[in-house]
């Protein structure tokens, strides 16, 4: 069964129309079908930052929920355009790593290469296929087209790597992965990774001009100003700034941000470093 959400992720942005053309074709082909943005502010061409978003979005939506992720700097080359089926849900998009992290977490995903151009716009430009093939693919899945109708299973999609937490020196290091709109730092280290890490010390986060002792519940608990470091709702490790951004706060080109390193160290109970 198919829910009738198609939800759309990409790094289009929302100057100029190519997220309504995508809208639109949907449309055309399921008119019934209801459309959700989760976001067209992806970095352009950072695949690994979408997949991240992806991850952590999907299983908020209903079973049977069609996601079409169009971050494609391959789009027009031999790269292939695929839609990978879990269980319960569908994604549509390019095969160049955007659902490997979603794809490596569920095994019994199937991967099936978009090969019956029916599905597809008649005319398929070299520059737009969140257009020409991914909406028009995904209108025709939200009806509830058998995914297997549209071409061969494949074995072998695009995989990445997204960096992970490790330890060197007494340390926990991480990576900033994402700033959001208010400016937070987001990480991707996990809370069970600073939980394995402190071993009952007090956690000491920095990066850049920011140095934050102790993990906190709440914006509320510093004052406004404040840089504090806390977990998200996805259960990362984020540092914000009290009614401010920590993005700006850090000494380095906030534009230049992402990637930057974060170490994560610890106190013992007597206040000493560890």
């Amino acid at each position: 069964m198919r829910s009738g959400i198609v939800t759309l992720l990409t790094d289009l942005g929302l100057e100029d129309p190519y997220v309504a053309m995508m809208k639109g074709t949907i449309f055309c082909v399921n008119p019934a079908s209801r459309i959700i943005d989760i976001t067209h502010h992806i970095t352009p061409g950072a695949v690994s930052q979408a997949a991240r978003i992806l991850q952590q979005a999907f299983p908020y939506f209903p079973a049977g929920t069609v996601h079409v992720a169009v971050v494609d700097p391959g789009v027009g080359t031999d790269r292939r355009a695929i839609v990978a089926v879990t269980r319960s849900h569908l994604f549509v998009g390019p095969d160049n790593g955007i659902f490997w992290p979603i794809i490596d977490a569920h095994q019994e995903t199937r991967v099936i290469l978009l090969s019956k151009t029916r599905y597809f716009l008649p005319h398929v430009s070299g520059t737009f296929h969140g257009r020409d093939i991914f909406a028009p693919v995904a209108g025709h899945l939200s009806q509830g087209i058998d995914p297997l109708d549209m071409g061969p299973l494949i074995h072998d999609p695009v995989q990445i790597t997204l960096p992970v937490p490790y330890t060197r020196g007494g340390s926990l290091h991480g990576r900033i992965v994402r700033v959001d709109h208010f400016g937070n730092l987001i990480t991707n280290i996990r809370r069970r990774d600073i939980e394995e890490f402190s071993g009952g010390g007090t956690p000491v986060v920095r990066i850049g001009d920011l140095r934050m002792e102790g993990i906190q519940k709440t914006y509320g608990e510093t004052v406004k100003g404040e840089a504090l470091a806390l977990f998200d709702s996805s259960g990362y490790l984020e540092i914000a700034v009290n009614s401010g951004r920590a993005g700006d706060r850090t000494g380095r080109d906030p534009s230049e941000i992402i990637g930057s390193e974060v170490e994560v160290s610890r106190t013992r109970g007597d206040g000493h470093h560890s």
